[in-house]
């Protein structure tokens, strides 16, 4: 492997992948809508990648043998992509999520989700939706990430692998999660946990970046589950951000939104495809609280 395309790739853990992918020494490029400039040394095309002809227009002459597509979240991306990459590329990795799980059937908690409870060679695809909506898509994001991944498998393109993150923590996460239990805390405010607390899995940030950029050079297909060992509840996160100190908890009242990570389904993935394939996993254990006094820990007293 000598020359992949990243799409996105413009902050979190992508960012992290391009450069892990440039430091390795193969030339990287990124294509994106051109709002932020890609890291030195790593090459740039401009385009909306829901735009067919302006994706087709900037990838004229070029070739690659891997595209990493971080952004992909509708079955309409996917078949753009499709279109613009047969013939271009000798494998396409798709960034899915562990919401893809997210189907509404229950889960029993303690038996972990393999990826054959989502299997995109049979999901339904409706191109019917109204996947332009950006309210209607962010609604829909596992759903979004379904489709796609289906798309992608039924369309015999290319070789075509998903990696379905759990969720992603790190120091450079924009989405104040694990903030808003330090932020509670501190003030001895409840964390609004429902009653079931049922646990989910995690992956870090370096973590993802680096099963991808390890993954871009392998040969399997279809879905994989990329989580660290070790599920986490809501409470589990509450002992290891209050480190000893004492917090309070409470359900949340009707119409009230619960703390984030705190799940009325079980979450749980079961990684074990992923090591099989050769690819060492970390546990939750070893990373996170290093990870919560570095980002989340001036916001409890001393």
């Amino acid at each position: 492997m000598e020359n992949v395309l990243v799409i996105g790739g413009n902050r979190y853990f992508g960012r992290q992948l391009v450069t892990r992918l440039r430091d390795s020494g193969i030339r990287v490029a990124v294509l994106n809508r051109g709002s932020t400039p890609p890291p030195p040394g790593v090459a740039h095309f401009v385009a909306d990648r829901s735009d067919e002809r302006a994706l087709t227009a900037a990838l004229a002459g070029q070739e690659f043998d891997t595209v990493i597509d971080q952004v992909c979240s509708t079955p309409r991306h996917a078949e753009t992509a499709v279109r613009a990459f047969a013939g271009r590329t000798g494998r396409y990795l798709m960034t899915s999520t562990i919401e893809v799980y997210d189907t509404g059937e229950p889960h029993r908690p303690g038996r972990p989700l393999a990826e054959s409870a989502v299997d995109p060679a049979d999901w339904p695809v409706n191109h019917e939706l109204p996947w332009e909506e950006d309210e209607f898509r962010q609604a829909s994001y596992g759903e979004g990430k379904r489709q796609a991944e289906a798309v992608f498998t039924r369309s015999g393109a290319f070789p075509f692998a998903s990696v379905r993150l759990g969720h992603v923590l790190g120091a450079a996460d924009f989405t104040g999660r694990l903030a808003h239990y330090a932020e509670r805390i501190a003030a001895g405010l409840p964390v609004l946990i429902h009653p079931e607390n049922l646990p989910s899995s995690y992956t870090h940030e370096g973590e993802a970046a680096g099963f991808l950029a390890w993954a871009a050079d392998q040969d399997f297909t279809g879905p994989v589950n990329l989580a660290s060992h070790g599920e986490l509840t809501a409470t589990d996160l509450c002992d290891l951000v209050a480190a000893g100190r004492p917090y309070r908890t409470a359900a949340p009242e009707p119409g009230e939104q619960a703390s984030p990570f705190s799940f009325e389904r079980y979450y749980g993935m079961d990684n074990s495809r992923a090591h099989r394939l050769g690819h060492p996993l970390s546990h939750t254990r070893d990373w996170l609280p290093g990870l919560i006094a570095a980002t989340v820990g001036q916001e409890l007293p001393a």
